[in-house]
């Protein structure tokens, strides 16, 4: 019985180290949780009210693609994509609209 309680619990934290090294994994990533074919429309709401509508979408797939993720609104909220906010130009200015 105590043999059966062990390997119980070995299988459970097994299971437990797993899932954390998969978070950890999904952060390093981008930490977002779009799945690459969402890009495309994200994106485009994302840049619907900017003038500059071709950049803005290049940019953002780009980072989209990268991040697999796109804060939500059409300006702003980008605390809420780690990723996406920290992604610097070589000059130091915010890579993703």
């Amino acid at each position: 019985m105590a043999t059966r309680v062990r390997r119980n619990a070995l299988f459970f934290l097994t299971l437990l180290f797993l899932l954390s090294v998969s978070n950890l994994v999904q952060a390093a990533r981008g930490g977002g949780k779009l799945r690459p074919q969402e890009c495309n429309s994200k994106c485009s709401y994302r840049c619907s009210a900017t003038s500059h509508k071709k950049p803005c979408m290049f940019f953002c797939l780009k980072c989209c693609t990268k991040c697999l993720c796109v804060p939500a609104g059409t300006y702003g909220n980008k605390q809420s994509c780690p990723c996406y906010n920290n992604w610097k130009t070589k000059e130091g200015r915010p890579k993703c609209p």
